[in-house]
């Protein structure tokens, strides 16, 4: 996928990073030693071949210069601290950190290197399994995001701080940050911004339900995850996530909209019973949240392609009468 976030880098620059994680007996030569993972929207990451054979991905940090969403500043150490806290609390498979940089010395933004995982993306096999198949992944998938979710914390936000006690203010505080990007880069959302404001704040109490603070990956979809052989190996790409409400994860949001997909089997995996009438309120703002989101990234990624704008905003035109009966 292409993006302007993507920090693309020469192969010289390639070299140099990799010497400083695997030291000069380890930096690869000659060609064909890299190459583009093109399937990210965010980072840009290249699977290198060391000089020993070695395969590894080498993930890095949007250019300094490029204007990201508020929630994505600071992505990357949001990261590296979900893939500790997994491999620690969890026996979520993830992929191990060999070396990480936050200096900027050789590179413009943080990097890290972490082993290649040779497996299939569940995403882009999708379209290739029949559905029960696919059913036994997404069940893996809801089971394996239940355990991510087991880990508690101390406040609601940002795993890198600063927290609050109070969901309502974390939620409310996260869906007004994309509204305002939006409105700062002129996003059409079809609809009045004040009117998006004044959905959320008429169902704002049933955030209050939410008291525990839960690590939520918010970015857990088919694509970054990785199968092989009938089980998921690996969970990738953790930069989204924070401490809320588990129900803002993405397995659960075809309870509400079924252009999401069959929850069915994630539900199953996961052991998660029907929802409540205040749960699926509080799904559906967190629907408007992840539809505001995939409209005002499109503008901030300089996406060619209107197609997830187009459908981000037909789904939107589905889940506001759902929040606002008087407009069914």
């Amino acid at each position: 996928m292409e993006s302007v976030t993507k920090n693309r880098q020469s192969s010289a620059a390639l070299r140099a990073l990799a010497e400083r994680a695997y030291g000069p007996g380890r930096v690869p030569h000659g060609e064909g030693w890299a190459s583009e993972l093109g399937h990210g929207w965010f980072n840009v990451a290249y699977r290198i071949r060391l000089r020993d054979g070695a395969e590894v991905v080498l993930k890095i940090a949007p250019p300094p210069h490029v204007e990201v969403l508020t929630y994505e500043r600071g992505a990357m150490a949001t990261e590296l601290r979900v893939l500790e806290l997994l491999r620690r609390d969890t026996s979520v498979p993830v992929p191990d950190v060999h070396f990480a940089d936050t200096s900027h010395e050789l590179c413009d933004a943080d990097y890290f290197f972490m082993p290649y995982v040779d497996a299939d993306n569940l995403g882009l096999l999708a379209g290739t399994l029949p559905a029960a198949g696919l059913d036994a992944y997404m069940e893996q998938l809801g089971a394996l995001n239940r355990e991510l979710n087991s880990v508690r914390g101390d406040r609601f936000g940002p795993l890198t701080g600063p927290g609050d006690p109070s969901w309502r203010r974390v939620f409310t505080g996260m869906v007004e940050d994309v509204l305002a990007d939006g409105e700062r880069r002129a996003v059409d959302l079809g609809r009045d911004y004040d009117a998006v404001r004044a959905v959320l704040a008429a169902h704002a109490d049933s955030l209050d339900e939410v008291t525990e603070p839960r690590l939520v990956e918010w970015d857990l979809w088919p694509n970054n995850v990785l199968v092989r052989d009938g089980r998921i190996v690996a969970v990738i790409d953790h930069e989204r996530a924070f401490y809320g409400d588990p129900l803002i994860e993405g397995g659960f949001a075809g309870t509400q909209l079924p252009a999401f997909g069959d929850p069915t089997p994630f539900l199953r995996g996961y052991g998660h019973p029907a929802l409540t009438t205040t749960q699926q309120v509080r799904r559906r703002l967190y629907c408007l949240h992840l539809l505001l989101v995939m409209m005002v990234e499109t503008v901030y990624r300089g996406h060619a392609d209107s197609q997830e704008y187009d459908w981000a905003r037909a789904r939107l035109d589905d889940l506001v009468p759902l929040l606002d009966p008087a407009r069914r």
